[in-house]
Protein backbone atom coordinates (compact mmCIF):
# COMPACT_ATOMS: atom_id res chain seq x y z
CA UNK A 1 0.00 0.00 0.00
CA UNK A 2 3.10 2.61 0.66
CA UNK A 3 4.76 1.29 -1.89
CA UNK A 4 1.79 2.19 -4.45
CA UNK A 5 1.30 5.92 -2.76
CA UNK A 6 5.01 6.43 -3.72
CA UNK A 7 4.56 5.34 -7.04
CA UNK A 8 1.59 7.57 -7.52
CA UNK A 9 3.56 10.48 -5.84
CA UNK A 10 6.17 9.98 -8.63
CA UNK A 11 4.02 9.22 -11.20
CA UNK A 12 2.17 13.02 -10.50
CA UNK A 13 6.00 14.90 -9.98
CA UNK A 14 6.63 12.98 -13.63
CA UNK A 15 3.58 14.64 -15.37
CA UNK A 16 3.76 17.76 -13.36
CA UNK A 17 7.81 17.80 -14.98
CA UNK A 18 6.36 16.91 -18.68
CA UNK A 19 3.89 19.39 -18.49
CA UNK A 20 6.22 22.11 -17.32
CA UNK A 21 8.73 21.15 -19.95
CA UNK A 22 5.54 21.20 -22.46
CA UNK A 23 4.39 24.64 -21.63
CA UNK A 24 8.24 25.87 -21.64
CA UNK A 25 8.56 24.34 -25.44
CA UNK A 26 5.81 26.18 -26.54
CA UNK A 27 6.21 29.62 -24.99
CA UNK A 28 9.85 29.47 -26.02
CA UNK A 29 8.60 28.18 -29.96
CA UNK A 30 6.68 31.24 -29.95
CA UNK A 31 9.05 33.50 -28.65
CA UNK A 32 11.44 32.38 -30.78
CA UNK A 33 9.71 32.69 -34.10
CA UNK A 34 9.06 36.47 -32.88
CA UNK A 35 12.88 36.86 -32.57
CA UNK A 36 13.23 35.02 -35.89
CA UNK A 37 11.11 37.03 -37.63
CA UNK A 38 12.66 40.47 -36.85
CA UNK A 39 15.79 39.09 -37.88
CA UNK A 40 15.40 38.28 -40.58
CA UNK A 41 14.21 41.70 -41.89
CA UNK A 42 16.86 43.41 -39.78
CA UNK A 43 19.55 41.64 -41.71
CA UNK A 44 17.73 42.27 -45.08
CA UNK A 45 17.48 46.08 -44.12
CA UNK A 46 21.74 46.23 -44.47
CA UNK A 47 20.98 45.24 -48.24
CA UNK A 48 21.76 48.63 -50.61
CA UNK A 49 18.73 50.13 -52.52
CA UNK A 50 20.20 49.43 -56.42
CA UNK A 51 17.01 51.63 -57.34
CA UNK A 52 16.05 55.32 -57.23
CA UNK A 53 12.96 56.90 -58.88
CA UNK A 54 14.41 59.03 -62.11
CA UNK A 55 13.81 63.19 -61.81
CA UNK A 56 10.78 63.47 -63.62
CA UNK A 57 9.18 66.91 -65.82
CA UNK A 58 5.61 65.96 -65.13
CA UNK A 59 4.24 67.92 -61.94
CA UNK A 60 1.59 66.83 -59.86
CA UNK A 61 -1.23 69.06 -57.41
CA UNK A 62 -0.82 68.10 -54.17
CA UNK A 63 -2.71 68.71 -50.59
CA UNK A 64 -0.22 68.92 -47.51
CA UNK A 65 -2.74 68.50 -44.89
CA UNK A 66 -1.80 69.46 -40.99
CA UNK A 67 -4.29 67.98 -38.62
CA UNK A 68 -3.62 70.39 -35.54
CA UNK A 69 -5.00 69.98 -32.21
CA UNK A 70 -4.05 72.77 -29.76
CA UNK A 71 -0.62 72.76 -31.80
CA UNK A 72 -0.01 76.75 -31.12
CA UNK A 73 3.68 76.01 -29.68
CA UNK A 74 4.99 74.47 -33.42
CA UNK A 75 2.51 74.54 -36.25
CA UNK A 76 3.92 77.83 -37.81
CA UNK A 77 8.05 76.39 -38.20
CA UNK A 78 6.04 73.04 -39.47
CA UNK A 79 4.43 75.42 -42.35
CA UNK A 80 7.20 77.38 -43.22
CA UNK A 81 9.46 74.49 -43.09
CA UNK A 82 7.40 73.76 -45.74
CA UNK A 83 6.85 76.64 -47.84
CA UNK A 84 10.57 75.97 -48.36
CA UNK A 85 10.11 73.50 -51.40
CA UNK A 86 11.99 73.46 -54.55
CA UNK A 87 8.44 72.83 -56.04
CA UNK A 88 6.48 75.24 -57.81
CA UNK A 89 4.36 76.61 -55.34
CA UNK A 90 1.21 76.92 -57.46
CA UNK A 91 1.24 72.86 -57.85
CA UNK A 92 0.61 73.24 -53.60
CA UNK A 93 -1.33 74.13 -50.51
CA UNK A 94 -1.38 73.73 -47.24
CA UNK A 95 -4.60 72.56 -45.66
CA UNK A 96 -4.47 72.98 -41.37
CA UNK A 97 -7.76 71.15 -40.02
CA UNK A 98 -7.48 73.38 -36.77
CA UNK A 99 -9.20 72.68 -33.44
CA UNK A 100 -8.63 74.20 -30.32
CA UNK A 101 -6.13 76.65 -31.44
CA UNK A 102 -5.67 79.95 -30.72
CA UNK A 103 -7.01 82.80 -33.19
CA UNK A 104 -3.73 84.79 -33.01
CA UNK A 105 -1.95 81.13 -34.60
CA UNK A 106 -4.61 81.23 -37.04
CA UNK A 107 -4.41 85.31 -38.27
CA UNK A 108 -0.35 83.95 -38.40
CA UNK A 109 -1.09 80.78 -40.66
CA UNK A 110 -3.35 82.99 -42.83
CA UNK A 111 -0.68 85.42 -43.35
CA UNK A 112 1.26 82.78 -44.48
CA UNK A 113 -1.11 81.90 -47.35
CA UNK A 114 -2.43 78.78 -45.86
CA UNK A 115 -5.63 77.60 -45.79
CA UNK A 116 -7.48 76.60 -42.49
CA UNK A 117 -10.23 74.40 -41.82
CA UNK A 118 -11.99 75.09 -37.89
CA UNK A 119 -13.26 72.11 -35.62
CA UNK A 120 -14.66 73.61 -32.77
CA UNK A 121 -15.63 69.82 -30.75
CA UNK A 122 -12.86 69.19 -28.08
CA UNK A 123 -13.63 65.64 -28.28
CA UNK A 124 -12.66 64.86 -32.05
CA UNK A 125 -10.04 62.60 -33.76
CA UNK A 126 -7.75 63.19 -36.22
CA UNK A 127 -9.74 60.93 -38.85
CA UNK A 128 -12.36 63.11 -38.27
CA UNK A 129 -9.92 65.89 -39.24
CA UNK A 130 -8.81 64.10 -42.52
CA UNK A 131 -12.62 63.79 -43.43
CA UNK A 132 -12.61 67.51 -42.78
CA UNK A 133 -10.10 67.82 -45.17
CA UNK A 134 -11.91 65.93 -48.05
CA UNK A 135 -15.24 67.24 -47.62
CA UNK A 136 -13.62 71.18 -48.25
CA UNK A 137 -11.56 70.04 -50.89
CA UNK A 138 -14.50 68.53 -52.23
CA UNK A 139 -16.43 71.26 -52.25
CA UNK A 140 -14.04 73.51 -53.25
CA UNK A 141 -12.78 74.53 -56.97
CA UNK A 142 -9.41 73.15 -56.49
CA UNK A 143 -8.68 69.63 -57.54
CA UNK A 144 -5.76 67.32 -55.97
CA UNK A 145 -3.65 64.77 -58.06
CA UNK A 146 -2.09 63.76 -54.24
CA UNK A 147 -2.27 64.32 -51.03
CA UNK A 148 0.51 64.40 -48.29
CA UNK A 149 -0.10 63.90 -44.13
CA UNK A 150 2.02 65.34 -41.55
CA UNK A 151 1.89 65.93 -37.90
CA UNK A 152 1.55 69.74 -36.84
CA UNK A 153 4.89 69.36 -35.08
CA UNK A 154 6.87 68.04 -38.54
CA UNK A 155 9.78 69.41 -40.42
CA UNK A 156 10.61 68.67 -43.95
CA UNK A 157 13.45 69.35 -46.08
CA UNK A 158 12.92 71.58 -49.37
CA UNK A 159 12.79 68.47 -51.79
CA UNK A 160 10.48 66.63 -49.84
CA UNK A 161 7.43 67.43 -52.88
CA UNK A 162 10.02 67.32 -55.44
CA UNK A 163 11.03 63.06 -54.46
CA UNK A 164 7.44 61.90 -53.36
CA UNK A 165 6.62 63.53 -56.98
CA UNK A 166 9.29 61.96 -58.45
CA UNK A 167 8.29 58.24 -57.03
CA UNK A 168 4.68 59.02 -57.77
CA UNK A 169 5.26 59.63 -61.47
CA UNK A 170 6.63 55.94 -61.15
CA UNK A 171 3.34 54.44 -60.21
CA UNK A 172 3.80 54.58 -56.36
CA UNK A 173 0.31 55.87 -54.96
CA UNK A 174 0.78 54.89 -51.75
CA UNK A 175 4.09 56.66 -49.74
CA UNK A 176 5.52 56.41 -46.40
CA UNK A 177 9.06 58.64 -45.96
CA UNK A 178 11.58 58.19 -43.40
CA UNK A 179 10.46 59.50 -40.21
CA UNK A 180 12.87 60.39 -37.70
CA UNK A 181 13.03 62.67 -34.15
CA UNK A 182 14.31 65.76 -34.41
CA UNK A 183 14.36 65.88 -30.53
CA UNK A 184 16.44 63.78 -27.96
CA UNK A 185 16.06 65.94 -25.10
CA UNK A 186 15.25 63.08 -22.22
CA UNK A 187 16.08 59.30 -21.70
CA UNK A 188 12.30 58.61 -22.98
CA UNK A 189 12.82 60.83 -26.20
CA UNK A 190 16.32 59.11 -26.80
CA UNK A 191 14.81 55.22 -26.77
CA UNK A 192 11.59 56.67 -28.95
CA UNK A 193 13.69 57.97 -31.41
CA UNK A 194 16.14 54.77 -31.48
CA UNK A 195 12.51 52.50 -31.50
CA UNK A 196 11.40 54.65 -34.75
CA UNK A 197 14.70 54.03 -36.32
CA UNK A 198 14.30 49.69 -35.29
CA UNK A 199 10.39 50.22 -36.77
CA UNK A 200 12.12 52.07 -40.00
CA UNK A 201 14.79 49.47 -40.43
CA UNK A 202 12.63 46.32 -39.96
CA UNK A 203 9.30 47.01 -41.18
CA UNK A 204 9.82 49.57 -43.70
CA UNK A 205 13.61 49.08 -44.88
CA UNK A 206 13.59 45.80 -44.50
CA UNK A 207 10.17 44.40 -46.15
CA UNK A 208 10.54 46.38 -49.33
CA UNK A 209 14.00 44.66 -49.69
CA UNK A 210 12.14 41.56 -49.54
CA UNK A 211 9.31 42.79 -51.75
CA UNK A 212 6.50 43.48 -49.23
CA UNK A 213 5.42 46.76 -48.39
CA UNK A 214 6.30 49.26 -45.95
CA UNK A 215 4.55 49.94 -42.37
CA UNK A 216 2.51 53.38 -41.86
CA UNK A 217 3.57 55.50 -39.67
CA UNK A 218 0.67 58.16 -39.16
CA UNK A 219 2.63 61.12 -40.87
CA UNK A 220 5.33 61.89 -43.80
CA UNK A 221 2.95 59.47 -45.77
CA UNK A 222 1.13 60.31 -49.20
CA UNK A 223 -1.34 59.02 -51.57
CA UNK A 224 -3.20 59.09 -54.84
CA UNK A 225 -5.98 61.69 -53.74
CA UNK A 226 -8.87 59.43 -54.71
CA UNK A 227 -7.21 56.54 -52.79
CA UNK A 228 -7.29 58.22 -50.13
CA UNK A 229 -10.42 59.61 -50.40
CA UNK A 230 -12.27 56.47 -50.72
CA UNK A 231 -9.99 54.88 -47.90
CA UNK A 232 -10.23 57.53 -45.04
CA UNK A 233 -13.98 57.28 -45.74
CA UNK A 234 -14.86 54.64 -44.26
CA UNK A 235 -12.41 55.26 -41.02
CA UNK A 236 -14.67 55.10 -37.97
CA UNK A 237 -11.90 54.85 -34.97
CA UNK A 238 -8.20 55.96 -33.67
CA UNK A 239 -5.38 55.19 -36.06
CA UNK A 240 -5.88 55.64 -39.71
CA UNK A 241 -2.69 54.34 -40.00
CA UNK A 242 -3.16 50.95 -39.61
CA UNK A 243 -6.58 50.80 -41.09
CA UNK A 244 -5.33 52.72 -44.26
CA UNK A 245 -2.44 49.60 -44.35
CA UNK A 246 -4.90 46.85 -43.82
CA UNK A 247 -7.40 48.19 -46.65
CA UNK A 248 -4.66 48.75 -49.00
CA UNK A 249 -3.06 45.61 -48.31
CA UNK A 250 -6.63 43.87 -49.43
CA UNK A 251 -6.22 45.51 -52.11
CA UNK A 252 -2.87 44.39 -53.08
CA UNK A 253 -1.71 48.32 -53.53
CA UNK A 254 2.11 48.31 -52.25
CA UNK A 255 2.96 50.65 -50.00
CA UNK A 256 6.43 52.12 -50.78
CA UNK A 257 9.10 53.74 -48.71
CA UNK A 258 11.34 56.42 -49.39
CA UNK A 259 14.01 56.03 -47.19
CA UNK A 260 15.83 59.46 -48.47
CA UNK A 261 12.97 61.56 -47.75
CA UNK A 262 13.03 62.78 -44.11
CA UNK A 263 10.32 63.95 -41.75
CA UNK A 264 11.57 64.81 -38.50
CA UNK A 265 9.18 64.42 -35.85
CA UNK A 266 8.98 65.19 -31.94
CA UNK A 267 9.36 62.44 -30.40
CA UNK A 268 7.70 62.01 -26.54
CA UNK A 269 9.62 63.32 -23.39
CA UNK A 270 7.72 61.76 -20.42
CA UNK A 271 6.45 58.96 -19.05
CA UNK A 272 2.89 59.59 -19.03
CA UNK A 273 3.12 61.03 -22.42
CA UNK A 274 4.71 57.35 -23.18
CA UNK A 275 2.01 55.30 -21.67
CA UNK A 276 -0.50 57.12 -22.86
CA UNK A 277 0.81 57.17 -26.80
CA UNK A 278 1.70 53.45 -26.57
CA UNK A 279 -1.69 52.47 -24.66
CA UNK A 280 -3.31 54.14 -28.29
CA UNK A 281 -1.01 52.65 -30.49
CA UNK A 282 -1.25 49.16 -28.85
CA UNK A 283 -5.52 49.63 -28.39
CA UNK A 284 -5.19 50.26 -32.65
CA UNK A 285 -3.02 47.27 -33.20
CA UNK A 286 -5.04 45.26 -31.58
CA UNK A 287 -8.14 46.71 -33.35
CA UNK A 288 -7.32 46.29 -36.62
CA UNK A 289 -5.97 42.95 -36.14
CA UNK A 290 -9.56 41.68 -34.75
CA UNK A 291 -11.03 43.34 -37.71
CA UNK A 292 -8.81 42.15 -40.35
CA UNK A 293 -8.18 38.46 -38.95
CA UNK A 294 -11.76 37.33 -40.86
CA UNK A 295 -10.01 37.97 -44.48
CA UNK A 296 -6.51 35.75 -43.40
CA UNK A 297 -8.09 32.63 -45.37
CA UNK A 298 -8.98 34.56 -48.53
CA UNK A 299 -6.15 36.25 -48.19
CA UNK A 300 -4.15 33.17 -47.64
CA UNK A 301 -6.01 31.38 -50.87
CA UNK A 302 -5.05 34.33 -53.32
CA UNK A 303 -1.64 34.19 -52.20
CA UNK A 304 -1.71 38.09 -50.38
CA UNK A 305 1.71 37.09 -48.37
CA UNK A 306 1.66 41.13 -47.71
CA UNK A 307 -2.20 40.87 -46.15
CA UNK A 308 -0.70 38.04 -44.55
CA UNK A 309 2.71 39.48 -43.04
CA UNK A 310 1.02 42.26 -41.56
CA UNK A 311 -1.67 40.90 -39.82
CA UNK A 312 1.48 38.34 -38.46
CA UNK A 313 3.83 41.79 -37.38
CA UNK A 314 -0.02 42.77 -35.09
CA UNK A 315 0.07 39.22 -33.66
CA UNK A 316 3.73 39.77 -32.38
CA UNK A 317 4.18 41.36 -29.26
CA UNK A 318 5.48 45.34 -28.83
CA UNK A 319 9.14 44.77 -28.57
CA UNK A 320 10.05 46.06 -25.30
CA UNK A 321 7.58 43.42 -24.26
CA UNK A 322 9.27 41.15 -26.01
CA UNK A 323 12.77 42.00 -24.37
CA UNK A 324 10.91 42.15 -21.13
CA UNK A 325 9.60 38.92 -21.20
CA UNK A 326 12.33 36.78 -22.40
CA UNK A 327 14.87 38.65 -19.71
CA UNK A 328 12.26 37.73 -16.99
CA UNK A 329 11.57 33.87 -17.97
CA UNK A 330 15.78 33.26 -18.62
CA UNK A 331 16.24 34.77 -14.76
CA UNK A 332 13.06 32.72 -13.15
CA UNK A 333 14.32 29.87 -15.02
CA UNK A 334 17.66 30.28 -13.75
CA UNK A 335 17.84 29.12 -10.02
CA UNK A 336 15.07 26.18 -10.83
CA UNK A 337 16.65 24.79 -14.34
CA UNK A 338 19.73 25.54 -15.41
CA UNK A 339 19.81 23.62 -18.37
CA UNK A 340 16.25 24.39 -18.97
CA UNK A 341 17.49 28.26 -18.68
CA UNK A 342 20.44 28.20 -21.44
CA UNK A 343 18.44 28.72 -25.11
CA UNK A 344 16.40 31.50 -22.95
CA UNK A 345 19.65 33.32 -22.42
CA UNK A 346 20.62 32.49 -26.23
CA UNK A 347 17.57 33.96 -27.31
CA UNK A 348 17.78 37.54 -25.16
CA UNK A 349 21.29 37.44 -26.71
CA UNK A 350 20.03 37.12 -30.46
CA UNK A 351 17.04 39.66 -29.58
CA UNK A 352 19.94 41.87 -28.71
CA UNK A 353 21.97 41.29 -31.79
CA UNK A 354 18.81 42.12 -33.99
CA UNK A 355 18.15 45.14 -32.17
CA UNK A 356 21.78 46.23 -32.69
CA UNK A 357 21.50 45.19 -36.64
CA UNK A 358 18.57 47.54 -36.47
CA UNK A 359 19.51 50.68 -34.73
CA UNK A 360 21.59 53.19 -37.23
CA UNK A 361 24.84 54.18 -35.62
CA UNK A 362 24.46 57.81 -35.28
CA UNK A 363 21.82 56.87 -32.47
CA UNK A 364 24.53 55.09 -30.35
CA UNK A 365 25.96 58.01 -28.41
CA UNK A 366 26.47 58.48 -25.17
CA UNK A 367 22.65 59.74 -24.88
CA UNK A 368 21.49 56.01 -25.61
CA UNK A 369 23.75 54.18 -23.24
CA UNK A 370 22.60 56.65 -20.29
CA UNK A 371 18.74 56.27 -21.55
CA UNK A 372 18.98 52.26 -21.65
CA UNK A 373 18.65 52.27 -17.63
CA UNK A 374 14.52 53.45 -18.43
CA UNK A 375 13.91 50.37 -20.34
CA UNK A 376 12.35 48.33 -17.62
CA UNK A 377 10.13 51.43 -16.52
CA UNK A 378 8.72 51.36 -20.54
CA UNK A 379 8.53 47.20 -20.43
CA UNK A 380 6.49 47.92 -16.95
CA UNK A 381 4.41 51.10 -18.58
CA UNK A 382 3.59 48.92 -21.77
CA UNK A 383 2.88 45.54 -19.32
CA UNK A 384 0.55 47.81 -18.36
CA UNK A 385 -1.28 49.19 -21.25
CA UNK A 386 -2.01 45.49 -22.24
CA UNK A 387 -4.49 46.05 -19.77
CA UNK A 388 -6.21 49.43 -21.16
CA UNK A 389 -6.60 48.12 -24.82
CA UNK A 390 -10.07 49.18 -24.60
CA UNK A 391 -10.24 52.32 -23.59
CA UNK A 392 -11.39 55.10 -26.05
CA UNK A 393 -9.76 57.79 -27.06
CA UNK A 394 -9.87 61.39 -28.38
CA UNK A 395 -7.50 63.38 -30.57
CA UNK A 396 -3.73 63.45 -28.56
CA UNK A 397 -0.44 64.92 -29.73
CA UNK A 398 2.73 65.49 -28.18
CA UNK A 399 3.90 67.67 -25.57
CA UNK A 400 6.10 70.34 -27.22
CA UNK A 401 9.76 71.56 -26.15
CA UNK A 402 10.49 75.62 -27.50
CA UNK A 403 14.10 73.92 -28.17
CA UNK A 404 14.68 71.41 -30.78
CA UNK A 405 17.85 69.13 -31.88
CA UNK A 406 18.04 67.69 -35.11
CA UNK A 407 18.73 64.41 -34.41
CA UNK A 408 20.02 63.42 -37.85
Amino acid sequence: MIEQFFQIGENWIDKEEYLFQLIDAIVFLCFMVCVLYLFVFAVYSKRKSTYKYPTTMKKYRFAALFPAYGEDEVIIDSVKSFLQQDYPRELYDIIVIANQMRQETLDRLKSLSVKIIKMENPQSTKIEALKAAIRYIEEGKTKYDNVIILDADNIVKNNYIEKINDAIYAGCSAIQTHRVAKNRDSSIAVLDAVSEEINNSIFRKGHTRLGFSSALSGSGMAFEYGLFKNIIQGCNDIGEDKYMERKLLLQNIYIEYLEDVYTYDEKVRGKKDFYNQRQRWLATQFHNLLSGILQILGALIKGNWDYCDKLFQWMMPPRVLLLGFITLIAAILSPLDIIISIKWWFLLIWLGITFSVAVPDYLVDQKFRKAIASVPILFFLMFLNTFRIGKKHTFSHTKHSPNHEDSH
